[in-house]
């Protein structure tokens, strides 16, 4: 059976697992790369390529990173690659309906939750802050309604307060390159019939604002560590001390009857320091146990209370 060729549209870490599927898998020929344009990043603001750019150019694969896709020039050079479907994954821009009729019907899309839930663009640091006790990643025949299109298969993962948004990140990646290996192609050869999304059980995934990195003592303890797992690849969780920021790494949840406390005790007020900083919430205790000062590095809280020495009965503000 010859090639399929396929164009693969992607651009961050996430989005490397699934063309690494596709460039070992010989049922397929990746022709050409789309992705977004170098950006400024690290201290020195220099530009750096997407990491899918640097894995397409590692194997010598065409690739391109125009600032909107949906350009007719760029449409055009797309055409030259003479691609039979294409794959999209994590791409950063909304492809236009030009392109999906360049590819009718084999346009699929690898999407970071078990759909129709969580559609959108923060499908894994919602789920974990909401509490989920089950995710997932499909693949998708792709529409121009965000995230809409019929389902072709599915991973499951379960869930736990105890998995972050990095580690979940890396599983979903792994598990998106099988559904490529297997129900994509399972698809192209006519084997697998896709099943149209329940629109009623449709829930979004909003952007995450940096604001909501922000910590309020006043919300239960549980709420606080979903959002210190959640948010932890970015923007981060943080809180503020005698005016200056922390940023919170890791936490774990106490219950209140696990901690002596005097009675008079307000949300973010410190009840104990040893291994953590346990603070007092809305509803139980949150533990800090690691903590970023400004322009420091991320360090225990061990090592931050050598420095700077707290006391029971100091209280966390917002600023």
């Amino acid at each position: 059976m010859s090639q399929i060729r396929v164009v693969f549209l992607g651009t961050p870490e996430f989005a490397c697992e699934g063309l690494k599927q596709l460039i070992k898998d010989d049922h397929f020929q990746v022709v050409g790369v789309v992705t977004q344009p170098d950006r400024r990043s690290g201290r020195k603001m220099q530009l750096r390529p997407s990491p899918v750019k640097e894995l397409a150019l590692k194997h010598k694969l065409a690739v391109i990173s125009p600032e909107s896709i949906n350009e007719e020039n760029v449409l055009n050079e797309i055409k030259t690659w003479n691609a039979e479907a294409a794959v999209v994954v994590a791409f950063g821009q909304i492809v236009s309906q030009k392109f999906l009729d360049m590819y009718p019907g084999k346009v699929v899309n690898l999407h970071a939750s078990l759909l129709p839930k969580w559609r959108g663009a923060a499908p894994i640091q919602r789920s974990i802050m909401a509490g989920d006790k089950e995710t997932g990643v499909c693949l998708q025949v792709m529409v121009k309604k965000l995230d809409a299109g019929a389902v072709l298969g599915k991973r499951k993962i379960l869930l736990n307060d105890d998995k972050n948004a990095k580690q979940l990140h890396d599983e979903m990646a792994i598990l998106g390159g099988e559904l490529l290996h297997v129900e994509f192609m399972d698809y192209l050869r006519g084997h697998l019939t896709p099943h149209p999304q329940e629109e009623s059980l449709v829930t979004y995934a909003k952007k995450i604002e940096k604001t909501e990195g922000l910590i309020d003592f006043n919300d239960d303890a549980l709420n606080i560590h979903r959002k210190v797992l959640g948010l932890i690849m970015g923007p981060g969780s943080y809180t503020f001390l005698d005016g200056k920021m922390l940023k919170v790494h890791k936490t774990r949840v106490m219950l209140q009857n696990q901690v002596r406390t005097q009675e008079k005790i307000v949300p973010g007020q410190i009840v104990a320091i040893n291994e953590g900083i346990k603070v007092q919430c809305g509803q139980d205790f949150i533990e800090i146990l690691e903590i970023q000062p400004e322009s420091r590095p991320k360090m225990s809280v061990s090592e931050y209370i050598k420095g700077k020495p707290l006391n029971v009965g100091q209280r966390f503000s917002i600023e």
